[in-house]
């Protein structure tokens, strides 16, 4: 039987480019050895996207179309794609042609070959800006430093994912969801495909700097305890430091009589015992984070075991 390839697109304000990759896409996968059916989803576009995707729909009974109410983002988007798609594997692209079809050949080999997994990693991104490229090369630093889940630097979600992972990846239930980090946390087999991003042709990108940053603290609060731990490390630090300085005053200026005439003030030696003070406060804090992790592990609800297959089970 012929195997089903699902193609996901999540699709914001990309009117002038559905055309354009739909034509592209269409040529590559007609010329597979797979049936294949195409999933857009609308994530609340508020220009013309939908009677763009309603036209090709109509000329196409391959293409499926998800319309969202509102805009909930593109992680929310590829999430529905995922729930509702019913292909052996799934392969996401972007709507703004960044994604070369062309590559699609090469994820299914690899798909073949053995890959559960298969991640579109750029090799070369002119088209960041400074900032952009800054704070990329900082995030995926310290999340990678934080985390217990490693990300790729450069990855992107130019991906497929083997219908065993699809079906691991609806189990999650969390809201605030990094796609990438979810999916790498999973496991499984993966290889990898480097390609350089075609210029952009119609659109802008559809995240912004502001958007980017808050994806980034959504990252590191969702894929690492670490921010959580912070206060109470901290607190042990400045108590450390504190207790070193207050017990050097007290031998310096109560059991050896002050030889070395430092005369210090009342005020310091206050300042002192604030800061010690504020040190437990932070372990403190530190220890009940360490209780808000536990929580903050079983609200998310994550599967807490993987199985990638069964056999005369």
């Amino acid at each position: 039987m012929e195997k089903l390839i699902s193609y996901l697109i999540p699709v914001y304000n990309e009117e002038k480019n559905i055309p354009l990759l739909y034509d592209n896409l269409k040529k590559t996968v007609s010329g597979l050895d797979f049936d294949h059916e195409i999933i857009f989803v609308n994530d609340g576009s508020q220009d013309n996207s939908n009677q763009e995707l309603t036209n090709i729909s109509r000329q196409d009974e391959k293409i499926k179309i998800i319309e969202f109410s509102r805009n909930f983002g593109k992680e929310i988007a590829l999430t529905a794609g995922l729930h509702h798609c019913h292909g052996d594997a799934c392969i996401l692209l972007d709507a703004d042609l960044q994604h070369p079809p062309e590559l699609i050949p090469q994820f299914l080999d690899k798909w073949q070959n053995g890959a559960e997994i298969v991640i579109g990693i750029r090799d070369n991104n002119n088209q960041k800006t400074f900032i952009k490229k800054t704070g990329s090369y900082f995030f995926y630093k310290i999340i990678n430093k934080i985390s217990e889940t490693q990300i790729i630097p450069d990855s992107t979600d130019y991906r497929l994912l083997d219908r065993v992972v699809i079906s691991e990846f609806c189990r999650f239930t969390e809201r605030n969801r990094i796609f990438r980090g979810l999916i790498d946390w999973l496991g499984f087999k993966r290889d990898y495909i480097y390609f350089s991003p075609p210029e952009r042709i119609n659109s802008k990108p559809s995240y912004s700097l502001l958007k980017l940053i808050k994806l980034a603290l959504s990252s590191f609060i969702s894929l690492s305890l670490m921010p959580l731990k912070i206060a109470g490390y901290l607190g042990i630090l400045i108590t450390l430091i504190a207790g070193m300085i207050g017990s050097f005053i007290l031998a310096e200026k109560y059991i050896l009589n002050d030889p070395w005439q430092m005369n210090f003030s009342g005020s310091a030696i206050l300042a002192v015992i604030t800061l010690f003070l504020v040190g437990i406060i932070l372990s403190c804090l530190g220890l009940i984070a360490l209780y808000i992790a536990h929580i903050h592990c079983e609200v998310i609800n994550r599967p807490i075991y993987v199985i990638r297959r069964k056999e005369n089970f």
